[in-house]
């Protein structure tokens, strides 16, 4: 009869649109915060926020559709079990989830839902809606949306330290170490080669951005090149 140790094995628990979704919403979050004070990258930091939009999109519809990790059914923690989480972090033996643990999992709800708060509130100031209020209200949610990512960040660290595990690799293969009946089967590379193909086709232009004459990130980005060159 095998051990426990002997029937764990290298195992497909992150699908490939998950993967490619959390990487890319997390360089345009990036991208569109490092360029909110600029005026000359204004039209980047639109991009970047429309893409966000269409991302988290995705990401919602994928939640109720997607392979079994990805379902927001298999990370839907209550209260209790977020708190009862942190206490057993304190213990250095926390109770181990092949998916996301419920920190993790409340964490994802809050970006997802200041992400799309952000996209908002960010049209409705190129649309002249709000006025100032919507300004500050904007600024407020990205600084809010901003500490909650280096929470997460955090919380990833101190996860993989006490868990003995690379979150981050994972999140990179989609592979984690579990017995062989808890992996997902499939990794759907058509659907995240689809999803990067049109942020892609987004960012160069081949599909229109609302409000944007020539919204491609590659050539505005080399215009800056061309003038921090010339200086």
């Amino acid at each position: 009869m095998n051990s426990t140790p002997a029937a764990r094995t290298r195992i497909l628990v992150w699908d490939a649109p998950t993967r490619v979704v959390h990487w890319l919403l997390a360089a345009c979050f990036a991208g569109a915060y490092l360029t909110s004070e600029s005026e000359r990258l204004g039209d980047i930091h639109l991009l970047f926020g429309y893409t966000m939009l269409g991302l988290i999109a995705f990401r919602v519809a994928w939640g109720l559709m997607g392979t079994r990790y990805a379902r927001f059914r298999s990370f839907a923690f209550g209260a209790g079990s977020v708190m009862a989480y942190f206490r057993s972090l304190l213990t250095f033996a926390p109770k181990h989830y092949l998916g996301h643990n419920p920190a993790g999992s409340w964490a994802i709800y809050l970006i997802l839902g200041l992400g799309l708060l952000c996209g908002i509130t960010g049209y409705a100031i190129q649309a002249d809606i709000g006025g100032e209020l919507m300004e500050h209200l904007h600024e407020g949610v990205a600084t809010g949306m901003l500490t909650l990512v280096v929470a997460h960040i955090c919380g990833v660290l101190v996860s993989s330290a006490v868990h003995r595990e690379n979150l981050v690799r994972s999140m990179i293969s989609g592979y984690k170490t579990g017995r062989a009946a808890q992996g997902i089967r499939h990794a759907r590379w058509p659907v995240a080669i689809a999803i990067a193909a049109l942020v892609f086709g987004f960012w160069a232009g081949v599909i229109p951005a609302p409000g944007l004459s020539q919204p491609t990130v590659a050539s505005r980005m080399m215009h800056l090149t061309d003038d921090v060159g010339a200086h």
